[in-house]
């Protein structure tokens, strides 16, 4: 049989750029291998500090929205057709909460969107999530000055209520197809149980995620520093109310929840040094009891458990690929940092289009943007183009992009990445200007 190369000529390409790609790989440089150093260190970083902490308490916020939270409410609150002032208002506000990082707040932002909130809030919530961080604002204006923390401030706030009025405008169109197609949907959505049942419930999770990730304040003394002192006796406050709504408002057994709690109890006092290790073994059995139940937590546990495995191996991988271009705070990657320091020096355009792409694309873990533009503004860098960084960056990154992209398409990712780009862009140009 005659091959139809007309057909096989992308493979054939892929093969052959694969190949002098191998090829020609500079093993054993310093470049390359320190590259290749930074990207196993970042995700090991990652996995470490992270996924235990912040990902596995969103994973179940997530599900929870899913299974708990009538879809009515979602579309009365958040939906295409709800208020403005209300559902803007509601999610430009979220990360003064929140205080998550662009990877985690994605599982929460999927499970709204799938819900059925409207494109516009959903996206001022996926914004406002990790943008608008009461700690991360308070310690720029600190260590960055008030005028960098005050901009900061008011600039989160209006780019998530901007760039979700403009994401509802460009994809308009798609938007009224989802009111269309939700409406047989809500017509039929059952009663929940009591609102304040749920919003405790609710609250409570959060707390735990808040709680537990709270971030060292810089200084002793003050309320940030106090909650710190005891985040982890909050943290076990929230947990424990948390299980005691399960058990007497959703069902959960006693006996179940009385398991879970002495794995935690012996996890904490086998490795009392890291409360890491009983964290992540009290959320492992709470899964695996939910996951043995036949009604509604059965159900949480499998959409919570979906969105870990659409979410989580992205996100890896995309830590692996900006830990090797880019490597941490104080090891460079592939690119040199020398690089990203010259080109965002002063305040001109250039420099803040440069540092609104470079946020972009770089991973921020919660708080950490505030020393990294430390160093960059003591290397020259630009107040224009350390606004446009702070702006783009803690909302964005390549991993959470990866994500998008599978939650509502490479399109609609974009369109978002570019508004984020271009806002931070001409927001730290004129606030550059102006200093």
């Amino acid at each position: 049989m005659t091959t139809n190369w007309k057909s096989e000529w992308k493979a054939l390409a892929l093969i052959s750029v694969g190949f002098v790609a191998l090829l020609w790989m500079p093993v054993g440089t310093p470049r390359f291998n320190g590259g290749i150093t930074e990207a196993l260190e970042l995700v090991r970083w990652y996995a470490h500090e992270h996924v235990i902490l912040c990902l596995l308490p969103a994973f179940f916020i997530a599900g929870a929205i899913g299974v708990f939270v009538s879809q009515t409410a979602v579309m009365r609150y958040l939906g295409p057709t709800a208020p403005k002032p209300l559902a803007y208002g509601v999610a430009s506000v979220s990360g003064t909460i929140l205080a998550v990082c662009s990877c985690t707040v994605l599982p929460l932002f999927a499970g709204i969107y799938r819900m059925g909130a409207g494109i516009g809030p959903a996206t001022s919530f996926l914004y406002s999530g990790p943008a608008i961080n009461a700690l991360a604002i308070i310690l720029t204006a600190r260590i960055l000055g008030v005028e960098l923390g005050v901009a900061r401030a008011v600039g989160a706030v209006v780019f998530s209520i901007v760039i979700g009025l403009l994401m509802h405008f460009i994809f308009r169109r798609d938007e009224a197809e989802r009111i269309r197609a939700s409406a047989p949907v809500i017509a039929g959505d059952p009663p929940g149980r009591p609102l304040g049942q749920t919003a405790l419930y609710f609250g409570a999770m959060v707390a735990v995620l808040v709680f537990a990730n709270w971030g060292t304040p810089s200084q002793d003394g003050g309320f940030f520093h106090a909650v710190w002192a005891v985040k982890w006796p909050l943290t076990l406050a929230a947990a424990v109310a948390l299980g005691v709504m399960l058990a007497a408002w959703m069902g959960l057994a006693w006996r179940s929840l009385a398991l879970v709690a002495l794995a935690t109890a012996i996890a904490a006092v086998l490795v009392p040094a890291d409360p890491r290790v009983p964290f992540g073994v009290a959320s492992l059995a709470l899964g695996a009891t939910l996951s043995r139940d036949e009604g509604e937590l059965g159900e949480w546990f499998e959409a919570s458990w979906g969105f870990a495995k659409q979410i989580l191996p992205l996100l890896l991988v995309g830590v692996l690929v900006a830990g090797a271009l880019l490597g941490r705070p104080g090891h460079e990657g592939w690119i040199p940092s020398a690089w990203v320091q010259a080109a965002v020096g002063g305040n001109s355009l250039r420099a803040n289009v440069l540092a609104s792409v470079a946020g972009a694309f770089m991973y921020f873990a919660t708080l950490t943007e505030v020393p990294i533009v430390q160093g960059l503004l003591g290397s020259g860098m630009g107040k224009g183009p350390a606004l446009s960084l702070l702006l783009a960056g803690p909302a964005l990154s390549l991993p959470s992009m990866l994500v998008l992209r599978s939650i509502f398409g490479w399109k609609k990712t974009l369109v978002y990445v570019t508004l984020v780009c271009v806002m931070a862009t001409l927001t730290g140009a004129a606030f550059g200007a102006l200093g």
